[in-house]
């Protein structure tokens, strides 16, 4: 463990496996852990909260990723329309990627293509910690 990097990451995500996994990972990497199981309780955590990178799915129940991240951009909080966003979906549909281009994200990770070292790897390079 790395210690307290003082961050905070809000994982999006409804695959309960995933998720744990993401957690776990982080959380022993030093960061504070914010959890979400949809696109709904994802928004209201991030505006809430403020975290410092999310790292979110596309397709989840309730809200998909996509329009959390339009509703995020379009909300009256400016920190909504700069936060740094990976997204973390087992869609590797060129339309997707093309889309959240579009709203200003990052990164388009596809899970079979990374393991969670490498995942960790990309939010510490995008919040500048390595």
């Amino acid at each position: 463990m790395e210690g307290n990097i003082n961050k905070t990451l809000l994982i999006v995500e409804d695959e309960v496996p995933m998720l744990i996994a993401l957690v776990d990972k982080f959380t022993r990497e030093g960061f504070r852990v914010l959890q979400a199981r949809n696109g709904e309780e994802g928004l209201e955590s991030a505006l809430r909260d403020h975290p410092d990178l999310i790292l979110l799915d596309i397709i989840m129940p309730k809200m998909d990723g996509i329009t959390m991240l339009e509703k995020l951009n379009q909300s009256a909080d400016p920190w909504g329309k700069k936060i740094e966003v990976i997204f973390l979906t087992n869609l590797s549909d060129i339309s997707n990627i093309e889309k959240v281009s579009q709203l200003g994200t990052n990164e388009y990770l596809v899970k079979s293509d990374w393991k969670i070292e490498d995942v960790v790897k990309k939010v510490k390079e995008h919040l500048k910690l390595e």
